[in-house]
């Protein structure tokens, strides 16, 4: 019995000791993630750019990436198979503006805090 009570204390150590770092990379695979995700939506604008002669409209937003409203000449899409594809790590919409402050567009999550600023998972990920 006493040997088994020793194993468990082991185990615990050891789980104690590990399940931090697995959570720390965890945090970062988050924002790496957001990283790959706004560069490819980054490309599939700029194959809509192609398509229609413009980037969506800050009134049309992302969404004319998935579905027509109204009569967008030149529309070949949907250029993005789901609507979870406009979704950040975190499940909240990336943020999207045309005309972009840094660019012709700005395409950006605020992290695991949603607040602007911040370190590690909760760090800004942007498309400048």
């Amino acid at each position: 019995m006493i040997e088994l009570l020793v194993v468990l204390a082991i185990l615990v150590l050891l789980a104690t000791l590990t399940v931090p770092q697995v959570i720390k990379y965890l945090d970062r695979a988050k924002t790496d993630a957001a990283r790959v995700e706004i560069d490819n939506l980054g490309a599939t604008l700029d194959i809509f750019r192609l398509d229609v002669g413009r980037y969506p409209t800050q009134a049309e937003g992302l969404n004319a990436l998935i579905r027509q409203d109204g009569a967008i000449k030149g529309w070949s899409g949907p250029y993005l198979k789901k609507k979870e594809m406009l979704l950040d790590p975190w499940d909240r919409p990336y943020r999207y503006k045309f005309p972009g402050e840094h660019g012709e567009y700005d395409l950006s999550t605020l992290g695991a805090d949603d607040a602007e600023g911040g370190e590690g998972a909760n760090r800004d990920v942007v498309s400048w």
